[in-house]
C-alpha cells in the first residue's frame, strides 16, 4: 500500500523568537526523500537514507511561523502527504508551569493517569505535548489536569506542557519540564 508520512515538531510547544526546533518527517519507506512545505511553498529537500528527516530551524523568526506539510518522494514522484503542522512563534512572557503525572511515571496498560500542569499565574488555559504527536491536548481550564484512561502502549513517551493567557493578547509561557512515562 501507499505509504504514510507523519510530521512533529521537536521538542513540541510555542517557540519564542531566537529560539530554535526540528520539524521532524518520518516514513515507514527509507530510500526516497522528504520535501517540507511552509505555507504551499517548498523550503528544503532531504535525500534519506532513514525512515526520518530532519529539518533544523535555529534562531526562529516570526516568520518561522505558519503551516509546515512534508511531501515523501521516490523518483520524483509524490507518494504520501503528512498531515499540517501548526508552528507558532510567539514571545514567552510567563512562567515555565510544573508538570507531573498521577500515580507515577510507569503505569500499568489499561490503567488511569492523570497529568497536571501547574502555572503560577491564574487564568490560563494550558496544553499537553506528546513529543511525536501532531496534535497537543488541551487540558481542563479549572485545574489543569489531564486524564488519561485506560493507557496503553502508545502513549508511552516524553510530555510536557505550555500554558497561556485567556485574555485577548495571549501570552505564553515557557514549556514545562518533560516527564517520561512508560506504559508496561
Amino acid at each position: 500500500g501507499a505509504p504514510t508520512i507523519s510530521i512533529f515538531q521537536k521538542p513540541p510547544g510555542v517557540i519564542p523568537p531566537g529560539g530554535s526546533t526540528t520539524i521532524c518527517c518520518t516514513c515507514q519507506r527509507s530510500y526516497g526523500s522528504f520535501v517540507l512545505y511552509r505555507g504551499g511553498h517548498q523550503l528544503h529537500i532531504l535525500e534519506q537514507s532513514g525512515s526520518r528527516a530532519e529539518f533544523s530551524i535555529s534562531n526562529v523568526t516570526y516568520n518561522d511561523s505558519g503551516i509546515y506539510v512534508c511531501h515523501y518522494l521516490e523518483g520524483g514522484t509524490v507518494l504520501a502527504r503528512s498531515n499540517e503542522l501548526e508552528v507558532v512563534v510567539n514571545e514567552l512572557r510567563l512562567p515555565r508551569p510544573e508538570l507531573s503525572v498521577l500515580p507515577g511515571h510507569k503505569v500499568t496498560a489499561g490503567a488511569d493517569v492523570m497529568f497536571r500542569c501547574t502555572s503560577a499565574r491564574p487564568s490560563t488555559g494550558c496544553f499537553l505535548y506528546l513529543e511525536g504527536q501532531t496534535r497537543a491536548q488541551l487540558l481542563s481550564k479549572e485545574q489543569g489536569d489531564y486524564n488519561l484512561s485506560h493507557v496503553q502502549k502508545g502513549d508511552s513517551g516524553r510530555y510536557s506542557c505550555q500554558c497561556y493567557t485567556m485574555n485577548a493578547s495571549r501570552d505564553w509561557s515557557a514549556v514545562s519540564n518533560t516527564l517520561d512515562v512508560v506504559v508496561r
